[in-house]
């Protein structure tokens, strides 16, 4: 598997479903693009409406959607100023641009979160359709939703866009819809002719992974799409490391609750076999903006904790186990299931024409909704 250090160039546009997503699948993408001093722009496709709610101190926004989306909004804000970024867009305040529709009419549908399901640990499915909220992401038409993110996309010229692998990370419907909108707006950015960016268009040494080449006179003139990936080796032997880091034995023993990851259960869909090339991101360098970000989603994550040394640790360092690092510390969210904060994040390029959009009838999980497009 070939490693292309992350270099940040251009702007990066990154397409999450729920607040805390962008911080949990990507915090140190954003963060090192932001400290280079590069544009930044996420784009929220709900408010996480459907969340459970960790702590009994604000146990009562549960089931409040309008309270809960109110107070998630409050913890993104929190959230991107600790990542170091300023320019965000929730996608159902974007005007629409379909032709014929009269220009202004913003916010007249509310996207919602879709909600869903644990079905095994650290892997979701659907909810029932009966149980779908009033405007859930699902039941957005994907050029409805695509229009919005498009013209954002004509706005911003980002030479990057971020988002889920095609099953989401780990099967919530919404960031499988997340992706599929994410695809389905470059294609219509590209139809209206604005598929070279600002950011790295005239530079023919533009590192292009998985597609051209550094000097390839190509190199820079596509707009690129990156999704959010994790080597299967890598995430077993953090779930291994994770177990045995210095400090999770008393946290445990203080919050006998949490349970750990089992490295030998099937992996969430996110974790990969087979790559071929992926962009890494160091999150060392970027750590303490990644936990402040972590620490701000206090109704969706909790134990936020660094092990011991690692503060300003070195990439190269040592594992528990020996070896290369690869957690740092550790976090939960509602299912009580402690994770790995890894020491790297992962990412496969590839150039706009990433694949056409898809008819989907479930997740991998065979959860029980099916939409199409």
């Amino acid at each position: 598997m070939r490693l292309e250090p992350v270099q940040p160039r251009g702007g990066l546009l990154a397409v999450h479903a729920h607040p805390d997503d962008e911080t949990l699948a990507t915090g140190a993408l954003l963060a090192t693009w932001a400290a280079a001093g590069e544009p930044v722009t996420l784009v929220t496709c709900t408010r996480g409406e459907q969340g459970e709610v960790i702590g009994a101190g604000l146990a009562h926004l549960e089931g409040d959607g309008p309270a809960l989306a109110a107070h998630r909004e409050g913890e993104l804000a929190a959230a991107l100023a600790s990542l170091g970024v300023s320019d965000h867009v929730f996608l159902d305040q974007v005007e629409d641009g379909e032709p014929g529709r009269s220009p202004g009419q913003v916010g007249e549908r509310a996207f919602r979160d879709s909600g869903m399901a644990w079905a095994a640990p650290g892997i979701a499915r659907a909810a029932a359709e009966a149980d779908l909220p009033e405007g859930a992401l699902v039941g957005i038409p994907l050029d409805e939703a695509a229009r919005r993110l498009a013209r954002v996309l004509r706005e911003r010229r980002p030479r990057v866009v971020v988002t889920y692998e095609p099953s989401g990370g780990y099967g919530h419907p919404d960031h499988v819809r997340a992706h599929e909108i994410t695809v389905r707006a470059i294609e219509l950015a590209r139809e209206e002719g604005s598929s070279v960016p600002d950011g790295g268009a005239s530079d023919p040494e533009a590192v292009r992974v998985g597609a051209a080449r550094a000097g390839d006179p190509s190199a820079g003139h596509d707009l690129e799409l990156w999704q959010s990936v994790v080597p299967a080796e890598v995430a077993r032997a953090a779930r291994h490391e994770l177990a045995v880091l210095s400090g999770v034995a008393t946290l445990r023993a203080e919050h006998p609750e949490l349970t750990l990851p089992d490295p030998d259960e099937p992996l969430p869909p996110v974790a990969k076999t087979g790559l071929e090339e992926v962009v890494v991101v160091e999150v060392g360098p970027v750590l303490g903006a990644v936990v402040g970000a972590l620490r701000a989603h206090a109704t969706q994550v909790q134990h936020v904790g660094v092990a011991l040394g690692h503060g300003d640790r070195d990439p190269a360092g040592e594992g528990d186990q020996g070896g290369p690092a690869e957690v740092l510390g550790w976090y939960a969210l509602s299912n009580d299931v402690l994770a790995a904060l890894p020491s790297r994040e992962f990412y496969t390029v590839t150039s706009e024409s990433a694949g056409a959009s898809r008819t989907f009838t479930g997740n991998d999980q065979t959860g029980p909704v099916a939409w199409t497009s």
